[in-house]
């Protein structure tokens, strides 16, 4: 008897169960705040509008003929780099090929590259924003000059490896703070 009913049993307790289903994908849902602008004030020839969001400026000397500011964004892990050099001697066209080099130097893991004309005559403000989709190590590049005397490029960063569909609400927000510091650029005189 205990060989017939244990078998019995057995498959009562196997077949009475729910299947198992896959649970469906899931998208996080990152909310930001809205972005609330400041006049930042740098020890350099420029000044422009920051996010609050941002940590303080951070002013660093990146060579003989450069200086820089870094914006941070530590709820985002992301800094936005920028880079003053001064139009010299004719070096407009150099400066403009090395931006231009460093945004294609993502090409090998971009998937798009799109280029926004800037212009803003009014305060002599002239440049391009690159918007780069993809796995690439920088998801923004930019650069602003007046031709004559200044000339302004941008990067933004994360610290994580690149991944688009994660990066991707961070970079948006931050690509709206690039837009407001190319818009809000005026040179000292």
């Amino acid at each position: 008897m205990k060989r017939i009913v244990l078998p019995i049993l057995s498959l009562f307790m196997l077949g009475c169960g729910d299947d198992t289903l896959p649970k469906p994908k899931a998208y996080l849902r990152l909310e930001y705040p809205t972005a609330k602008y400041e006049k930042a004030i740098v020890p350099l020839p420029f000044t422009f509008e920051m996010n609050k969001l941002a940590s303080p400026i951070k002013s660093v000397k990146t060579s003989e003929s450069a200086n820089g500011v870094d914006i941070k964004y530590p709820s985002m892990k992301a800094t936005i780099y920028l880079t003053y050099k001064e139009v010299k001697n004719g070096n407009l066209d150099s400066l403009l090929r090395d931006a231009q080099n460093l945004t294609q130097k993502h090409t090998i893991k971009a998937d798009a590259i799109s280029t926004n004309l800037f212009k803003n005559e009014e305060e002599k403000v002239y440049g391009m924003l690159y918007e780069i989709g993809g796995d690439a190590a920088s998801q923004s590049q930019f650069y602003v000059t007046d031709s004559l005397n200044h000339f302004l490029s941008g990067s933004l960063y994360f610290y994580a490896k690149p991944n688009y569909d994660s990066i991707y609400p961070a970079s948006e927000y931050l690509k709206k703070d690039i837009k407001r510091i190319m818009e809000t650029v005026r040179w000292k005189e």
